[in-house]
């Protein structure tokens, strides 16, 4: 039974909050976990939005990043109901050319793919992977550490040479567009390596997106795109599951007001209209480092550089997403996208520069980038028998929430679905219903979603490592003793990998040993 003064209250119960309060659980404490919403999950939820009978994912869908020894992998979640299902391909990117390079689980087939669209680009792409297979160990733990993860770096340096470090750092920092360029020899490799990299805010020529490119395509490669089966939700059955047999509680329809704090420490949180509950603990955040610091904690209990500093904070673009239900599946007029779980829709790399300087001038680009899910080809038990459902998202600029009126939506809606007839005739016929996620309605479903921002803050470099969330705090501590930022304004940013959070929870961890000598004699 949990006390009424928690060792830790968790604000927030989407992944990384979730995440937190688990591995602070399996540790003993006594966790509490408040969260604003009618029910927990945050972006990670699913819904019958349009009918009755078919699942959609309200936010995010597809997870390369949750298989890759990250810390939702280390949960195990599978013994707690969660089914992990694949496509039969991983990644499709199909153009109005008839060309359609594929990214499959089985090496030698995406090879095949890249091969017959230029011959040399299937064993360079054996190349890239190879990389990814000699640095994974070593890539995976600087990924999901604090930073600076120095054990994990120390390993990597000592494996390589002065010379092999110095390319290496250079392989990381190249733009996707230059990667593509050293690397591959077609046109139709470098659009799928390309299309990767623009699932964050990145162009093809920004510092960092070639590798964002790379490792989503290398996860996909050795991994796959791997969905739950039943939906989104089943990650947040599991790890409530997980976290209720080990004494957790989670708590919705409690909106955190304030984080409380005495002579420097977080002490405990504020409830609207509910009153206040203790932490003997630690305090962990699963919110965006904006609010957390400008609304939940007074300002008198922050140093006046990190209220500078967060005044700069750079969010990521906004998000456009549409949801339908479909008679059949989409018509993909290349026969390898009709198997994929994702597609991308761009002409090449060319086009995505364009897009990307359209978002940069605040402009809704006129031939969006597309990410297209295709849930159905990877889980039939999400609609009926016969029928289909696929979801179709898209970067648009950072707005005013009142410019996105009827008409607006209704006009983006229809050069989303335009771009996918033009490489499905017949898709539009297939429609049964659709759903509009617009930039506001996101941060409606979910406050850390601001403005439609799904990253946590924009995935750019002066916003990474030692600079995330602002200068000097790459790691989940906060000026506030015993407050930690535990979401994806912390890094590594956005994804199901739970990194932020169990980062924060693995700091007050650490604290908490080191604290509790000085709390036997009254000084901590």
């Amino acid at each position: 039974m949990l006390s009424d003064r928690p060792d830790a209250v968790v604000v927030g119960a989407g992944p990384n909050g979730l995440v937190a309060a688990n591995l602070l659980a399996d540790e003993g404490w006594q966790v509490l976990v408040l969260e604003a919403a009618d029910e927990p999950g945050g972006s990670v939820r699913s819904a019958e939005l349009i009918e009755p009978g078919f699942t959609n994912d309200v936010c995010s869908a597809f997870y390369p990043l949750a298989s890759a020894r990250s810390p939702i992998e280390e949960l195990r979640l599978e013994d707690h109901g969660l089914r992990w299902l694949h496509a039969p391909a991983v990644l499709a990117h199909p153009a109005l050319d008839g060309t359609c390079p594929t990214l499959w689980r089985d090496l030698d087939a995406t090879a095949a793919s890249l091969d017959d669209l230029h011959p040399g680009d299937g064993e360079a792409w054996r190349g890239l992977v190879r990389r990814w297979d000699e640095l994974e160990p070593h890539l995976t733990s600087l990924l999901f550490r604090p930073f600076p993860p120095v054990r994990p770096a120390l390993a990597l340096a000592t494996s390589m040479t002065p010379r092999e470090l110095a390319r290496l750092a250079r392989f990381l920092l190249l733009p996707v567009r230059r990667l593509g360029e050293e690397h591959l020899g077609g046109a139709g490799a470098r659009r799928l390596l390309a299309g990767a990299a623009l699932h964050a805010d990145l162009s093809p020529e920004a510092t960092l997106s070639g590798f964002f490119g790379w490792l989503l395509c290398c996860l996909g490669q050795r991994h796959g795109f791997p969905v739950p089966e039943g939906g989104a939700a089943s990650i947040t059955t599991a790890l409530v599951a997980r976290l209720a047999d080990r004494g957790g509680v989670v708590r919705c329809g409690a909106p955190v007001e304030a984080i409380e704090v005495r002579r420097g420490r977080a002490v405990g949180v504020r409830i609207a209209g509910q009153g206040s509950v203790r932490a003997r603990r630690a305090v962990l955040a699963d919110v965006d480092a904006p609010t957390l610091y400008t609304r939940l904690v007074a300002a008198g209990h922050l140093p006046d550089h990190v209220l500078a500093d967060i005044e700069r904070f750079h969010w990521d673009d906004a998000t456009f997403k549409v949801d339908w239900t479909l008679d059949a599946p989409i018509p993909w007029s290349a026969p390898d996208a009709r198997r994929a779980g994702t597609v991308h829709v761009a002409e090449g790399v060319d086009e995505l520069t364009v897009v990307a300087s359209e978002l940069a001038r605040g402009l809704v680009p006129e031939r969006p980038f597309l990410l297209v899910g295709q849930q159905a080809v990877t889980d039939p038990s999400r609609q009926p028998a016969g029928r289909d459902t696929a979801w179709a998202y898209t970067h648009v600029p950072r707005r005013p929430a009142a410019s996105w009126d009827a008409d607006e939506v209704a006009r983006l809606t229809e050069v989303v679905e335009g771009r996918i007839e033009a490489l499905a005739p017949g898709f539009r016929a297939r429609i049964r219903g659709g759903h509009v996620l617009t930039p506001p309605a996101f941060e409606e479903h979910n406050p850390n979603l601001r403005a439609g921002a799904i990253n946590g803050g924009t995935a750019q470099l002066h916003q990474q490592l030692i600079f995330r969330p602002v200068p000097g705090l790459g790691r989940p501590a906060t000026p506030v003793r015993d407050l930690y930022l535990a979401s994806a304004s912390a890094h590594p940013g956005g994804g199901l990998h739970g990194a932020c959070g169990a980062n924060a929870a693995r700091a007050a961890l650490a604290r908490d040993r080191l604290a509790r000598p000085l709390r036997w004699v009254g000084w901590g």
